[in-house]
């Protein structure tokens, strides 16, 4: 395993570990009637994982182009493509690509995991963050605070992941939480997971035209993007809201924030499933526009 692949494997954790934290984000807010301040903290910490993005990006896309290159250095120059597909060497080249790849979707499932354990930790030490935030005034004065040795110390402390008690607790109960809602969430979770990582792996089925391959990952990202906001997003905001009218238990909210974490749990595995079919449509797409 080379070190761009570990680096890659250890961003994609960090990533899918606060993208799983999102979803305490609505808790933490109803616990403390400050909705709008939890997900403008959050923005703070959602930077981090946007940073990660875009060193991430970089790194993958280096892993493939090299792939390509060993694959097309052992074949004549100007070589046509079903040749260089078929050679023993570029076939070997794709295995171990495939198998790098599917690696960085078991770090998504990893990260999802932790993210997941760390939900009831997280909303204890983010509603704290949000009454301080209250008090100081500003994100600056915030982040003073919350480096003071004191106060970094307890907050640590407090990142406890959740009790296996807790767990299957959340699981036994029958919250009023929609079943198609955690339905789509698995689907798109496993989507929005393997969308570039397959238009990256297109752009090695389709070597001369890859950088086109690549930027067709918007075919596979359209339709999570579709459904998030048509049937996911809409729906947890509802019942996000009824909670702060009263009119749900917080108890609901905070099931809903754990069946969320499940359900992108079983995304990222279902993104193993997707991960080839979608390489090879988006890969017969890109044929069809050169």
């Amino acid at each position: 395993m080379t070190n761009h692949l570990l680096a890659v494997i250890g961003l994609t954790v960090l990533v899918h570990l606060i993208n799983t934290l999102i979803y305490s984000v609505r808790l933490s807010g109803v616990r403390t009637g400050r909705l709008a301040t939890a997900y403008s903290l959050f923005n703070l910490i959602f930077l981090i994982a946007s940073s990660a993005n875009m060193i991430q990006a970089p790194l993958l896309s280096s892993l493939v182009e090299r792939a390509i290159n060993r694959g097309m250095a052992a074949l004549p120059a100007h070589a046509p493509v079903e040749v260089l597909l078929a050679s023993p060497v570029y076939q070997q080249e794709l295995a171990s690509l495939d198998q790098s790849i599917r690696l960085v979707i078991l770090a998504a499932t990893f990260g999802t995991i932790l993210g997941g354990l760390l939900i009831p930790a997280f909303v204890r030490v983010f509603s704290q963050a949000i009454l301080l935030f209250e008090d100081v005034g500003s994100v600056p004065r915030l982040i003073l605070f919350s480096l003071s040795p004191r106060r970094l110390s307890k907050a640590l402390k407090g990142l406890r992941p959740a009790a296996p008690e807790t767990l299957r607790q959340v699981i036994r109960q029958r919250a009023g939480i929609p079943k198609g809602f955690l339905v789509l969430n698995i689907i798109v979770t496993g989507i929005y997971t393997t969308g570039v990582l397959s238009a990256l792996y297109a752009g090695a089925l389709f070597p001369h035209y890859r950088a086109t391959a690549t930027l067709l990952s918007g075919i596979v990202n359209g339709i999570a993007a579709v459904l998030l906001a048509t049937a996911v997003d809409p729906t947890a905001a509802m019942i996000t809201d009824q909670a702060l009218r009263g009119k749900r238990d917080e108890r609901d909210v905070r099931y809903m924030s754990m069946y969320l974490a499940v359900t992108r749990l079983l995304g990222t595995l279902l993104a193993q499933v997707f991960f080839l079919p979608a390489a090879v449509l988006i890969r017969t797409v890109a044929a069809l526009l050169v």
